[in-house]
């Protein structure tokens, strides 16, 4: 049987961090197939960390990265790049990741290139395109032209079959997010002094709350009401508030302007994943509108409040690992509140059964790859 020639595409750093375990196995595997590996660079310093700690060098490195540039900006250069990247090379499939610009320009340009679409955590639905936006759409989009779907869960196969998707394209595997997760708690662990002296600032022995968030619903004034969330809970509570503000400037400038001189809430830069994974593990309660941190914190036993109208990731508040709170500062507060004061929320939430598989998704993946045609 002659190798499969797979370009795997990505961007940003949860992709990578999700694609790094892929990436690894398959490259495990050379006697099966030839992989490419290009960044379009969507995240150029959050992007790096990733590829050195997993160790990943590209082949590619489109570098497509500037300040605040437009969508329609980001999609256009994408979509001129990898349709130059396919045409000069002979791949059998591209592999993506998620619901990114990245992810949805790449899929677009390999229709485009008649080359199948192998698309990684398949099938996440929002119904809302409004929430998250332009995610919605993205992965709506590519599911009706994509060759390989690899769900996360049953709840992501069942909306594809809504949708009429052949049953036979759909593979359940879990999420890689565990195998990353896997792979990086270990070599955390061993740097355990290192950290405790790198964040010499807090004082972990106050419970810590962890928060992050970027999503471009939450602009303006909801994040405005979160913040404000933010200043009472420290104000109510003996907790501190850990926030690694993201780059956007949308974020950073509201964040610091209403958070920066608040006592007990700590605004520092986004953090390396191995950093932000110890942290996690450190913390009490997560509090997030990320899609990623929704199903890393569940896996360390941390309850999360999810900041979003709406979440594609259905499972992890189904299983009672995670609660909708919105943009509504008073149910933000409220809950924070009770997972602080009440531990049988507490317990209830911090031993849900974690939905998404038990770090052998890249190994499934890529055992399918091979029995496929």
């Amino acid at each position: 049987m002659s190798k499969k020639n797979i370009l795997v595409l990505f961007g940003t750093r949860p992709e990578a961090i999700k694609l790094a375990p892929v990436i690894i196995e398959l490259n495990k595997n050379t006697d099966s197939f030839n992989t490419t590996v290009c960044v379009t660079g969507q995240h150029r310093e959050m992007l790096d960390q990733i590829l050195t700690f997993f160790n990943i060098v590209p082949d590619i490195d489109l570098n497509l990265m500037t300040h605040n540039q437009s969508l329609t900006e980001l999609t256009s250069k994408i979509l001129l790049e990898v349709d130059t990247v396919i045409k000069n090379g002979n791949y059998d499939y591209i592999m993506v990741q998620g619901d990114t610009t990245t992810v949805f320009t790449s899929a677009i340009a390999a229709f485009y290139n008649k080359v199948k679409v192998i698309h990684v955590e398949a099938g996440l639905r929002s119904f809302d395109f409004e929430h998250p936006f332009p995610e919605e759409f993205n992965r709506r989009s590519i599911a009706s032209f994509t060759n390989i779907h690899f769900v996360p869960s049953e709840h992501a196969k069942e909306n594809l079959l809504k949708e009429n998707i052949d049953s036979i394209k759909i593979f359940n595997v879990g999420n890689t997010v565990i195998d990353a997760l896997h792979y990086a708690l270990p070599i955390v662990n061993k740097e355990n002094d290192s950290f405790q002296k790198h964040f010499n600032q807090i004082d972990f022995n106050k419970d810590i709350i962890l928060v992050t968030g970027h999503r471009r619903e939450n602009f303006g004034g909801p994040l405005q009401a979160i913040c404000e969330a933010f200043k009472e809970i420290v104000n109510q509570n003996h907790v501190q508030i850990v926030y690694p503000v993201h780059l956007n400037p949308n974020v950073k400038e509201t964040v610091h302007q209403l958070l920066e001189d608040q006592n007990n809430i700590h605004l520092i830069p986004p953090l390396p994943y191995p950093q932000l994974i110890w942290l996690m593990n450190q913390s009490k309660i997560v509090i997030t509108d990320s899609g990623g941190i929704q199903e890393e914190a569940p896996a360390m036993g941390k309850p999360v409040l999810v900041t979003r109208e709406v979440t594609e990731r259905k499972e992890v508040v189904e299983s009672g690992n995670a609660i909708m709170v919105g943009n509504d500062k008073a149910k933000i507060i409220e809950l924070t509140n009770e997972l602080i004061n009440n531990p049988d929320l507490y317990n209830k939430m911090s031993n849900a059964t974690n939905p998404y598989g038990d770090g052998d998704s890249s190994i499934k993946m890529v055992n399918i790859l091979k029995s496929i045609e």
